[in-house]
């Protein structure tokens, strides 16, 4: 059975950094195409980076150049760091594989940015 397990959430002001985790049950990570999702209230759920068996990274325009996706083999982990975070960035975050699962949603995890 596989589980996705976010964490790292939280409330932030315009301008922080945030550092979301990924732990990952029942799958390996490394052999497969993992994606950060998002879902603000009354917008459907978007793609916001991804990276690659090879690890290759891919990153929509909204983020790119403020999230880093990255994961660690040996902790079965992904992690997406957030930088100069921003009020339009609040949202619950998911990890899946991409393309993605249904079956393979967790809970996700709230991040708040307002001041």
């Amino acid at each position: 059975q596989v589980q996705l397990v976010e964490s790292g959430g939280g409330l932030v002001q315009p301008g922080g950094s945030l550092r979301l985790s990924c732990a990952a049950s029942g799958i390996i990570l490394r052999v497969n195409a993992m994606g950060w999702f998002r879902q603000a209230p009354g917008k459907q759920r978007e793609l916001v980076a991804d990276i690659s068996r090879f690890g290759s990274t891919n990153y929509a325009d909204s983020v790119k150049g403020r999230f880093t996706i990255s994961r660690d083999n040996a902790k079965n982990t992904v992690y997406l760091q957030m930088n100069s975070l921003k009020p339009e960035d609040t949202a619950v975050y998911y990890c899946n594989t991409n393309p993605h699962w249904d079956e393979y949603w967790g809970q996700g995890t709230q991040v708040t940015v307002s001041s």
